[in-house]
């Protein structure tokens, strides 16, 4: 797995990786060096050879913040005697870092993360008001096949059938987890956000679709509206990524149609009345009830805050919390 240096003045590069390790997960061969105020070229170099010396590969990957600063300039003069296998990108970005992270699992080589990380940084910068936004920005990032204008009702589009690539339980709903770690490995073309509440709250509404990667879509639907869609031939192209506050809303999909397999629980925040079953998790007897529910189904639960995170089993979980008897 190719070694990641992340490199900057001051303690940014330390808060990009622990930003990075709260959304994607802690991270193997990555490693932050600082260049403080009382530094000089020669520590911050120190840094990055121990940082290379404690990694087990010898494709190493610099990220620093400023070209021409300090340390781009130390970390060049490592790389004019590795050009082969190493690389150097500079206007460190957190998307620019999660991409790093997440193409490790595609890419062995420092030279194609560089590379592929470069669109991702350059598309995340966003702004409003959007009319401030230069007109080349924003390309799509995975190739959207849907149609791009409205359909006869009626109209079947590819086999029909919407594809849910995930289908994902978090009170947040649509975050940096979500819009960052979720969608690199599901590569949705839809993110849709299932929930009554939500889709009646235009703020939030708001929120949620501006809050989408670049290149996927972000919807607002009631659960009623969602068994409606995935009835609909029209959305046939479709690879959605669903988001729902409960358990419960969950179980009023299912049994209205949508076809689920697996839901992954990601977060349920605690609020009064309800027990906490692990650090992210709190649920009541209705949620416990709606995920009994669920499981009759033949529904299995993967219990993961970031898909590099290790599957916890929900009934261990529940039993241990004495909210269940269910093996």
């Amino acid at each position: 797995m190719v070694g990641i240096i992340l490199a900057s003045h001051g303690e940014f590069a330390e808060g990009i990786l622990q930003s990075g390790s709260m959304i994607i997960g802690e991270q193997e061969n990555v490693a932050a060096v600082t260049l403080m105020p009382s530094e000089g070229p020669d520590d911050i170099r120190r840094k990055m050879e121990k940082a290379i010396a404690s990694f087990d590969t010898d494709e190493i990957l610099f990220i620093v913040d400023l070209w021409g600063g300090t340390p781009f300039n130390q970390a060049n003069t490592l790389f004019e005697e590795n050009k082969e296998k190493w690389a150097i990108v500079a206007g460190m970005n957190l998307p620019m870092v999660i991409e790093a992270y997440t193409s490790r699992f595609s890419m062995e080589s420092a030279h194609e993360i560089a590379s592929a990380i470069i669109g991702v940084a350059q598309d995340s910068v966003k702004v409003r008001p959007e009319e401030l936004q230069p007109a080349t920005s924003g390309a799509s990032a995975n190739g959207n096949s849907e149609p791009n204008q409205a359909l006869p009702e009626g109209t079947v589009v590819g086999d029909g059938k919407i594809k849910i690539g995930l289908a994902r339980i978090d009170s947040r709903l649509l975050h940096g987890q979500v819009a960052t770690a979720w969608s690199k490995d599901v590569n949705p073309t839809r993110i849709i956000v299932v929930s009554d509440d939500v889709a009646q709250d235009d703020l939030r509404k708001s929120l949620i679709t501006q809050a989408a990667p670049p290149g996927v879509k972000a919807n607002v639907v009631p659960v009623d509206k969602m068994i409606e869609v995935f009835k609909d031939p029209r959305f046939g192209k479709t690879k959605a990524l669903l988001l729902f506050e409960n358990p419960t809303d969950v179980v009023r999909a299912v049994e209205g149609g949508v076809e689920l397999e697996e839901v992954n629980v990601g977060s349920m925040a605690h609020s009064e009345g309800k027990v906490m079953i692990n650090n992210v998790l709190s649920v009541d007897q209705k949620d416990v009830d709606a995920f009994e529910k669920l499981k009759e189904h033949g529904i299995k639960f993967d219990v993961r805050k970031v898909p590099a995170d290790q599957r916890k089993n929900m009934w261990e979980l529940l039993k241990k919390s004495k909210m269940t008897r269910t093996v």
